[in-house]
Order: structure tokens, then sequence, then C-alpha cells
């Protein structure tokens, strides 16, 4: 690929002070991707496509995003149909609320709300939390066409994608689940899509090769809507 079709195609990853923004950069100039970091809002609405990472929790996360004057921009980015990417605690962020150190609303692009793991009623099933290593993602069975539409076309069900994470969304709306894991007793959605919307709770860009075949995947969705927005 050459430079002049990177620079056609430019991926805005949202500074908010809490993410993996350079490792989610990095992943998106292996697959050819202009991507550049911003905490300006009209950055992010003249790019072709945006990223929402995050590690962190929730409440400071939001009262960062308020404080940035970056929820609007966000929202407006979204509604206009450009591909964006929801990553680990940005994933969260999009859902309606979190319970997380008592309940806070997020953008509310998705709703749902986001819970904490709950306790093993099994011993044997005792698990840690925070969720941290290597858990199979996999499709649900009555989504394989889904599936094959989405990012995670060239992913067999079942990879392991690399977590980190005390907290999981519950989508009110169960169609736009697009896989599932299974940690201790919980299985719990692990993936949605909806439209122009594609977030994870996994980190792709920490998964090796089989996540950075989810970024080569989702660039190709940005170059193509890029082209045809031209």
């Amino acid at each position: 690929m050459s430079a002049g079709e990177r620079e056609g195609t430019r991926v805005a990853v949202i500074d908010y002070e809490m993410g993996n923004l350079f490792s989610v950069r990095h992943a998106c100039r292996h697959v050819g991707l202009n991507a550049f970091m911003t905490s300006n809002g009209k950055d992010i609405l003249r790019a072709d496509a945006a990223i929402l990472p995050g590690v962190g929790a929730f409440g400071k996360a939001m009262g960062n995003l308020v404080c940035l004057d970056m929820v609007s921009p966000i929202k407006e980015f979204i509604a206009s149909g450009k591909p964006f990417m929801g990553i680990c605690l940005g994933m969260q962020l999009l859902f309606s609320e979190s319970e997380e150190f008592g309940v806070t609303s997020g953008l509310n692009v998705v709703e749902g709300r986001i819970v904490k793991f709950p306790p093993a009623t099994d011993p044997c099933m005792r698990v840690k939390v925070p969720h941290i290593g290597w858990s199979r993602v996999s499709c649900p069975r009555e989504k394989a066409d889904f599936w094959k539409r989405s990012p995670l076309s060239r992913v067999p069900s079942g990879a392991h994608m690399y977590f980190v994470h005390s907290f999981y969304p519950i989508p009110e709306d169960k169609e736009i689940i697009l896989s599932f894991t299974t940690y201790g007793e919980t299985a719990f959605c692990s993936c949605v899509m909806k439209d122009n919307l594609f977030a994870t709770q996994f980190h792709p860009e920490k998964s090796a090769a089989l996540g950075l075949q989810i970024y080569s995947q989702w660039g190709s969705l940005v170059r193509g809507m890029a082209a045809r927005n031209e």
C-alpha cells in the first residue's frame, strides 16, 4: 500500500488520558492505516474512522470525556455512519451506564449496562477478578453469517484473545452480540456490532497475529467506505 493510500484513510485514536494509545496506533499502522492520536473534537469529526480505546475506571473516563468536550463529537461521529471501534473500557463507555463505583451514565450509544463479574456459586469455579489473560472468543451458533460480515471474519470461533477487565457489558438488544466469552461461571458478551459500530471487550492489539487480523479486516472496511465517500 502506498503512502498516498495511508494518508487517505485517517483514523483518529481518541486520547482522553486513559488508554493504550500507542499500541492501538501501532496496530493500525501495521495494517496500513494512517492513525493519529487526538483530544480535539474537530479532528475526530474530520477523520475517516475513529477508535475509542481505554483502560481504567468508567467514572473517571466519562469525566475526562466531558472535561475534554469530546462527548458530542464522539456521538456525532458515530451518527455520521463512519467506522467506529471501541476497545475494552472504550467499548463499555458506549453503553448506557455502569455500576462501577456506583451507577454512572455512559455515552448511551448502545442501550445496556456494564456489570461486575458475580461471585462464583461453585467453589471449584472461583476465578480471579479482574479477568486478566487469554480467553476464547466464540461465535453464537445462530450468528455465523453475522460473524462472516464482521471484522472477525478471518478469526476462527473459539480463538483466544487477551482480556483485562473486572466488568462486562449486557446489551439490551441481543441481536448486536457478535461473540461471547466464558470466564468461570459467566458467559458474557465480548464483542458487539451495530451498523458502523464495532466494539470488543478484549484487546485485539494485544492478541498477537489474530488480533492484528481483526485490525486488518476493520481497516478494509474503513478504506472501502473512505473510497465511496470521495
